[in-house]
This record gives C-alpha cells, sequence and structure tokens, in this order.
C-alpha cells in the first residue's frame, strides 16, 4: 500500500501562526510522520485563534483542525535545559526541522541553524521569517496582514481608486501561499540531500512572498513603467473584463482577454445580438473608447436574471467568467469535492481543505484531526528512547506536559 511520497520522513513541526505550520500540513497530507512541539499548558498559542474578538464562533476549534491535521503533540518547555536535550535527541534522528521563531528568539533557544546542523548532517533545517534573516527589520516580528499584505503594495492595489479605504487581509490569506512556498524550498533540500548525502538550510518570508505575489506590476514598477490612475469599476478602461451585479444581488466576472473572437459569442449568450455590431461597440477600439456606456449597458443586462440562469447561458460557450464567490458556497461546492479540494477527516464526518497539490500515483492520507496539547508526549519521548522513569523526571520538573 502506498503511504505516501514522504512515508518515514521525520519533521519537527516547532512553529506557530500559521505559514511554517501549514507548510509541515502539506508534508504530513503526503506521509511524513510530523510532531507539533508546543509548550506545555495551553498549547501553540494559535489554537486560541478562534476564540480573538471578530472570528467565526464554533464549537470545534476549526484553526487548529487545519494547521494542525496527522500530526503529533509533543508539549516540551524548550526554555528548559532539559527540554532542549530532549529537542536535540529528537533532531538528531529527524529528517526536517521547521521554525518561524525570530532569531533572537532561536538563539537563546539554542536552536539556530549553527546550534542544530552539527547534531544531524542530513538536517534539512527550515526557517520562515516576516521580514527574512538580514537588515534592520531582521528581527521585526510580523502577520502576513502587514508583511505580506500590506508591506508588498497587494493592500493598496485592490482598492477601488485612490480615495478608498485599504482593504483589511482574510486570516491566513498570505500565510498558505507562502506555506508552499516553503515546502517546495524543503522539497528541494531533500532532492539536493539524496544527491549529497547533506542536509542544509532553507529560508522564505512573508515580504519576499507579497512581493512575489504583487508579480507584474511590481515589475512594472522596477523598469520605471507608467501606471494609469486607478479607476472604480463603474469607470473601468475594458468593459469585459469586469464584474457586473446579477438580479439576485450575486456578482459575476467576466475576462474576455481574446475580445474579439469573444464578443459576439458574449452578446449571443446574452441574449443581445444587436450589440454586436453596434456601431457604438463594433470594434475593440469602440468598445475601450466607450466603456463606461459599455459598463452600463452590461449592468442592466445582468441585472435582468440571477446567477444561475447567467451561469447556464454562459457555461459551454468557451467564454471565461466566474462567480464572485462567498464562503456559502463552499460547502456544497460540487466541483470542489469532485476534484478532492474538499475532503473528509479520517474520523469524523466533518470536511477540512486539501492541500493543493496532486502526484499521480501517490496516495494522500486521510486526514486526520489535530492532536490536544501534548497527546503524544510519551508516545513521542518512549520511541526517543526515554523510558518511564526519565518520562516521570521529565514531568516532574514541567519540562513535558
Amino acid at each position: 500500500m502506498d503511504d505516501g511520497i514522504f512515508a518515514g520522513l521525520k519533521v519537527l513541526d516547532c512553529a506557530s501562526f500559521i505559514a511554517a505550520p501549514a507548510a509541515a500540513t502539506v508534508l504530513s497530507d503526503f506521509g511524513a510522520d510530523v510532531i507539533k512541539i508546543e509548550p506545555p499548558g495551553a498549547g501553540d498559542p494559535y489554537r486560541n485563534l478562534p476564540n480573538l474578538p471578530g472570528y467565526p464562533k464554533s464549537e470545534h476549534n476549526y484553526a487548529w483542525m487545519m494547521e494542525s491535521r496527522n500530526k503529533k503533540s509533543l508539549a516540551l518547555d524548550l526554555a528548559k535545559p532539559e527540554g532542549q536535550a530532549v529537542l536535540y535527541k529528537l533532531v538528531a534522528e529527524a529528517d526536517v526541522f521547521i521554525t518561524n521563531f525570530p532569531p533572537p528568539v532561536r538563539a537563546r533557544l539554542k536552536m539556530a541553524y549553527a546550534d542544530l546542523s552539527p547534531l544531524n548532517e542530513r538536517l534539512v533545517y527550515a526557517c520562515f521569517t516576516g521580514y527574512g534573516d538580514l537588515g534592520a527589520e531582521a528581527n521585526k516580528p510580523g502577520f502576513d496582514s502587514t508583511a505580506w499584505w500590506a508591506r508588498s503594495g497587494l493592500m493598496d492595489l485592490v482598492r477601488a481608486d485612490d480615495d478608498t479605504t485599504p482593504a483589511r487581509s482574510v486570516a491566513g490569506m498570505g500565510d498558505h501561499p507562502c506555506a508552499m512556498a516553503l515546502f517546495g524550498a524543503i522539497a528541494m533540500a531533500l532532492y539536493k540531500r539524496e544527491r549529497t548525502g547533506k542536509g542544509s538550510q532553507v529560508k522564505s518570508n512573508l515580504m519576499a512572498n507579497g512581493v512575489w505575489s504583487s508579480s507584474v506590476l511590481a515589475q512594472a514598477k522596477l523598469v520605471g513603467a507608467t501606471f494609469e490612475k486607478r479607476r472604480p469599476r463603474e469607470r473601468a478602461l475594458d468593459a469585459v473584463t469586469n464584474h457586473y451585479k446579477c438580479r439576485d444581488g450575486r456578482w459575476i466576472m467576466l475576462s474576455l482577454l481574446n475580445e474579439e473572437k469573444q464578443w459576439p459569442v458574449l452578446t449571443r449568450a446574452l441574449g443581445r445580438d444587436d450589440l454586436t455590431n453596434d456601431p457604438r461597440f463594433a470594434t475593440k477600439p469602440d468598445r475601450h473608447a466607450r466603456s463606461l456606456e459599455l459598463i452600463a449597458v452590461l449592468d442592466e443586462v445582468f441585472a435582468t436574471r440571477d446567477w444561475p440562469d447567467w451561469r447556464a447561458r454562459l457555461d459551454g460557450q468557451g467564454l471565461i467568467f466566474g462567480v464572485v464567490g462567498i464562503l456559502d458556497d463552499i460547502p456544497d461546492d460540487q466541483q470542489m469535492k469532485d476534484n478532492d479540494v474538499l475532503i473528509p477527516f479520517e474520523d469524523s464526518s466533518l470536511m477540512t481543505i486539501n492541500s493543493p497539490i496532486w502526484v499521480e500515483g501517490s496516495a494522500k492520507k486521510k486526514p486526520r484531526m489535530p492532536p490536544s496539547v501534548g497527546q503524544h508526549s510519551d508516545e513521542i519521548l518512549r520511541s526517543a528512547g526515554f523510558d518511564d522513569a526519565a518520562i516521570a523526571a521529565l514531568r516532574a520538573t514541567g519540562t513535558v506536559g
């Protein structure tokens, strides 16, 4: 039976909030044995995220379910010398160590790359930061809302115009793409290890991923491009790469880049053949020159029918369009279920979100519910060679929870 590409890989997840632990989750999806190291007592502070003001209320810890599925929990006080000794013993047998502790914290806890790499020459040490390891801001803490969303220009770029208030990011919106970057770096280091026999350190950070996500517009600024003044939806320069409100209040997004070919197809699907050769909109330059007028026409057209009706009329025409989704759509999205984007927990009727990569011929593990704080402490310590007396001693000092 295929236990996954990373079956047998031992991973230590010594991180929190969110990108670095999520990278460990992806490894676990493909069979890695992931040990979540968290403080005794309350555990990883991320467990408390759903209790913060403004977050959805639920009997389930949905944040912990997503980021810590499949993992085993070791409650370990890394501030104690005894805790560091336990960590070192685990590191000696590990394949991957993941952390997002700031550099000063890593140094204080004696878990920097220079501390751990001598213990295991095959260790892949993956570290994630807000702003990188160098420069004046190296030790500055950051979340994706600040270092990825705000710093990169994304927060500003999504504003409708210069007078619109900057938009807040969604929790984890930048962290999860960043997790895939860190996962890719880990996979590259493992490939390098296969060739050289040696581990190495890999790094990523929120700021770098944010600018990468700003993509072509950030690159345009780097080469001194001239930018158009930002325009609201009603004044967009291209009416067929715009969004429109349907009769039922749902929004539809058009993205017709092959406009000359697709314009008559769109007008026919809309039931407005009269627009096809309307002299105001007959050619692409005409439509662009009169984009405000065309937007007003399309606003009226889309307001005549509900989104499901428009979807039925536009599907199968070769047109690029889509609904502006809302969270209420997701639990019943059959396309997501058909493609294993949404999958059930192995030990629950609840669903979770799959990691967004698949490898032909290699099964992904069915997700297990996340652990309670220290749920697997004794099991992990025994596997590392600690006997009952040694475990009892660690518990007595509060090193292990």
